[in-house]
């Protein structure tokens, strides 16, 4: 029989806050989140105090709800940064963004979808307003067809279906209505091996991504560019979809992919 090693059990039983937190899909009362984390408001009020000087939790001082602070989100990105496939993509992005001459990112599937990883800015690239955290949307953005693609069915379904519903009520013409439109739109992106948004998620904006495979065959990293629509070219296989696809191909192969 192996003795289980002593612990701090407060890290524990405050860690259950931060567990509610990243699990749930927006800020949370005290009361809800003391009550997730089987806990009094009492007892959850001191342990959010604490995290609050951590910057592990921020309270916001209009609605009073908590959420995760930038601590949560740094420690985050750090350790979706030390997968293999990050790493090795790290390490080559400023050679790819001297070969197309346009902004990179580096995503992969977070808690609440596919998420920014890395940024690596081209030296003449226009404002965009995205973040390292950011979550993409699976319909208007070239990262979210691409990770929806291939990413289980079900998984993925209460999603589109959340965000079908927006267009419909935004009036939007761009964005897929029904499930049949969403399948075809993934169908060809799964035929083309990448996925193309052209003025859809950002005004002016061209964006490609392409997926990158493990050794099983599961999509564990999408390498995206995007840049401004008079010096971009969206062309499938262009001077900017082409080098993607080569750079993802042979980092799928390095990480053991066969296909």
């Amino acid at each position: 029989m192996i003795k289980e090693r002593a612990g701090i059990q407060s890290v524990e039983v405050g860690f259950a806050l931060l567990q509610v937190l990243g699990a749930a899909d927006g800020p949370l009362m005290l009361r809800d989140l003391a009550r997730a984390a089987g806990m009094s408001a009492a007892k959850a009020h001191r342990y959010l105090v604490s995290f609050q000087r951590l910057q592990l939790v921020v309270q916001d001082a209009a609605t009073t709800r908590y959420d995760l602070g930038p601590a949560a989100l740094k420690l985050g990105l750090a350790s979706l940064e030390r997968l293999d496939a990050v790493k090795l993509a790290r390490e080559r992005v400023a050679r790819l963004m001297e070969e197309i001459g346009h902004t990179l990112a580096l995503a992969v599937w977070g808690n609440h979808g596919p998420t920014i990883v890395h940024w690596e800015e081209s030296p003449s690239a226009v404002t965009v307003n995205l973040r390292l955290g950011d979550v993409m949307p699976l319909l208007t953005s070239a990262t979210g067809q691409c990770f929806a693609a291939y990413a289980p069915k079900e998984a993925i379904a209460p999603m589109l279906k959340e965000e079908m519903a927006r267009a419909q009520k935004q009036g939007r013409a761009d964005v897929p209505t029904t499930m049949a439109e969403v399948r075809a739109l993934l169908d060809g992106v799964r035929q083309r091996g990448s996925a193309r948004v052209v003025d859809t998620l950002l005004p002016g904006i061209v964006g490609f991504c392409v997926p990158v495979f493990d050794a099983d065959g599961h999509m564990v990293l999408g390498i995206v560019s995007l840049g401004p629509a008079g010096v971009f070219d969206p062309e499938w296989g262009g001077a900017v979809d082409g080098p993607l696809r080569r750079a993802a191909a042979q980092l799928s192969s390095d990480l053991g992919h066969k296909g």
